[in-house]
């Protein structure tokens, strides 16, 4: 934990906060609000908090994308100052650091890494780690190539992605099969991963599968970093000082809908799949970034309507510490000792009050190391 004070980009922290409230706190009350109420209408409504099965996008496929997407805004920010060669090992070692941590907090999350049971660690299965990956790619292009290269390694990194997909076929995988059962990039995390891919398990020394998870890893980090690569383009513009602050909204708007409508035009040769990262994913989720990076902008920075956003930086400030609360501690169990003598009275809506609860204890921790400025810096 370090104690900062140097000025930030405010929208950018709230946005981040915005977007780790809906992973920490919203999501886990409205699930079980949905299940009380159980009525059409509502359960309509909760397709904006439902990953999309496979092909398409729902509201709440934007949540990873941003997070991945804001990590690359903050780069320019954090290591302009390295970029001239002053200090480069000081700033591969921060690197370094960064990603090894990140990779152990997403093995701490979802790696089952806390069971400290060998057979059923996992390697690569996390947002964490999916941000560490970016972030490595993003941060050593920005310290050592200019925009221009950048551009044009994220443009290649999605046309690699899209080739191999398209081009190779190896056991039955591939060759443009998208399916769940035939994509490449499924026998990819199956032939690296093998037995350490997230619920994989060993059966008479064979290794088996879940049916249930679609998630890819290995070939998906190409488009990994396009995501923060994206991310990092916004951050050039944002902190260019010689442009007007309305011209940044513009210019993020007009890419965000450039980028929406090319993955659109796109989609129509390579499905949308979030599970398995394509590039036309990567080009609409980027596009929507792009566009909520520029309404958070226009309001917080341009527009200075901060009065009602604090709460949110409460968040956004220490969303490392935030994710890790919510996915690696449960609070439920103070939650049901302080109201166990409700549930007769609440009958469904005692899991609301339950996961309001969690909720209320996570954000006092993040508001108590907020009001001591103590934020963690990985």
């Amino acid at each position: 934990m370090k104690n900062i004070s140097k000025q930030r980009l405010e929208s950018l922290d709230v946005l981040r906060g915005f977007d780790l409230f809906c992973l920490v706190a919203l999501e886990g009350i409205m699930h079980p609000l949905a299940h009380a109420i159980d009525t059409p209408w509502f359960n309509s409504f909760m397709w904006n908090f439902t990953h999309v099965d496979w092909e398409g996008l729902s509201p709440w496929d934007l949540v990873m994308p941003l997070f991945m997407f804001m990590s690359g805004v903050s780069i320019p920010f954090a290591l302009s100052r390295y970029k001239n060669g002053a200090e480069k090992g000081k700033v591969y070692r921060r690197i370094l650091k960064r990603v090894i941590l990140l990779w152990i907090f997403g093995m701490m999350c979802q790696g089952n890494l806390l069971g400290l049971n060998p057979e059923r660690i996992y390697l690569y299965t996390n947002t964490l780690q999916a941000i560490a990956t970016g972030y490595l790619v993003a941060s050593l292009l920005f310290l050592n190539t200019g925009i221009k290269t950048q551009i044009g390694i994220a443009a290649g990194l999605l046309l690699t992605y899209w080739g191999c997909m398209e081009f190779i076929t190896i056991d039955g995988f591939g060759n443009g099969n998208y399916t769940p059962d035939g994509n490449l990039a499924e026998w990819v995390d199956r032939t690296v991963l093998g037995r350490f891919r997230d619920a994989a398990t060993l059966q008479d020394g064979q290794v088996v599968f879940a049916p249930r998870y679609r998630y890819t890893w290995i070939l998906s980090s190409l488009t990994f970093a396009v995501t923060t690569l994206t991310g990092l383009f916004a951050g050039y513009i944002l902190k260019d000082k010689s442009r007007q602050p309305i011209k940044k909204f513009y210019l993020l708007a007009a890419i965000g809908a450039a980028l929406i409508a090319a993955g659109w035009l796109w989609s129509f040769q390579m499905p949308v799949i979030k599970k398995i990262w394509t590039s036309t994913m990567v080009l609409q989720t980027s596009g929507w970034c792009f566009l909520l990076m520029a309404v958070f902008y226009w309001a917080i920075d341009c527009k200075g309507w901060r009065k009602h956003t604090e709460w949110l930086k409460v968040y956004g400030m220490n969303s490392i510490v935030a994710y890790m609360l919510a996915q690696c501690i449960s609070f439920s169990s103070i939650g049901r000792s302080l109201f166990h003598g409700l549930e007769q009275y609440v009958g469904d809506y005692y899991s609301v009050l339950i996961a309001c609860s969690n909720a209320a204890i996570i954000y006092l921790i993040l508001w108590i190391l907020y009001r001591h400025k103590i934020f963690l810096k990985v």
